[in-house]
C-alpha cells in the first residue's frame, strides 16, 4: 500500500528513537536495525509513477514506450497498529557457505518493553498524548542443539487475567492505566511432560527463539 505523508512527520516515532541507544545483542537493538531508515540508491531505487508522469506524461504512452522514472528514496518500517499480544520470533541461523549454521549468541531481552520508539507517530490504536506502549513477558520458546537436530522447551508465565488485554481483545479499547511493571504470577519451565517452577532470572537467561508479550498500555 502506497500512502502520501506530510515528509515532516512520515518517520517520526511515538518516542524519539535516537534516546533509545540500545545495548548490541539486546532485543532493543534487534528492533532498532529492523526499523532503522534505510536510503534506495542506485540499483534500488524506487520506481516513481508520479515522476514518471510528470516527466513522459500519462500512463498509457508509458506502457508502450516502456519508459520509466526511478529516484532516491527513503524507507522504514514501523508498527502501525500495536497489537494485543506481541510475537517476537528471533532468527537463530545465518548462511555459512553452502550451509545453514545455528546461532547460539544470547539475546537479551526484558520483562517489560516499550514499543513506542518504533511505531509510527500516527499509530492507530495508541490514546493521542502517549508515548509509551508497554508490553509483559509471558511466554518464550528455547530451542537447543544444532540445525539438523534438538529439541523445544518452553517458559510459561501463569498469572492473573489482564483486564487491560481484554478491553483491547474483546471490545478494540486501548489500555489507558498506565502500568510499568510485569504482570505478577509464576513462571514454569516446560519440557515434553516435565514441569517445574523457576524464577524470572532463569527465564531471561534464557536463548530465546521466540517471545510473547501481552500489552499493557
Amino acid at each position: 500500500e502506497v500512502s502520501t505523508e506530510d515528509p515532516e512527520t512520515a518517520f517520526c516515532t511515538l518516542a524519539n528513537r535516537e534516546d533509545l541507544n540500545p545495548e548490541e545483542g539486546s532485543i532493543y537493538h534487534c528492533l532498532y536495525q529492523f526499523t532503522r531508515n534505510e536510503k534506495l540508491t542506485e540499483t534500488n531505487k524506487l520506481l516513481c509513477d508520479v515522476c514518471t508522469q510528470r516527466h513522459y506524461g500519462p500512463k498509457k504512452n508509458i506502457k508502450s514506450e516502456k519508459k520509466y522514472v526511478y529516484t532516491n528514496a527513503k524507507k522504514q518500517m514501523l508498527i502501525s497498529f500495536a497489537p494485543p499480544i506481541l510475537t517476537l520470533h528471533l532468527k537463530r541461523f545465518q548462511q555459512a557457505g553452502f550451509n545453514l549454521r545455528k546461532v547460539n549468541r544470547h539475546v537479551k531481552f526484558p520483562e517489560v518493553i516499550d514499543l513506542a520508539p518504533f511505531c509510527t507517530a500516527k499509530c492507530k490504536n495508541v490514546a493521542e498524548g502517549n508515548t509509551k506502549v508497554l508490553y509483559s513477558l509471558y511466554g518464550v520458546v528455547e530451542h537447543s542443539g544444532t540445525m539438523r537436530s534438538g529439541h523445544y522447551a518452553a517458559y510459561a508465565k501463569m498469572r492473573s487475567m489482564n483486564n487491560h488485554l481484554s478491553d483491547l481483545v474483546l471490545r478494540g479499547q486501548s489500555p489507558q492505566a498506565l502500568e510499568t511493571e510485569p504482570v505478577k504470577g509464576q513462571w514454569f519451565h516446560i519440557s515434553d511432560t516435565h514441569v517445574q517452577a523457576v524464577s524470572a532470572a532463569k527465564v531471561l537467561s534464557s536463548q530465546a527463539y521466540l517471545l510473547f508479550y501481552e500489552r499493557l498500555l
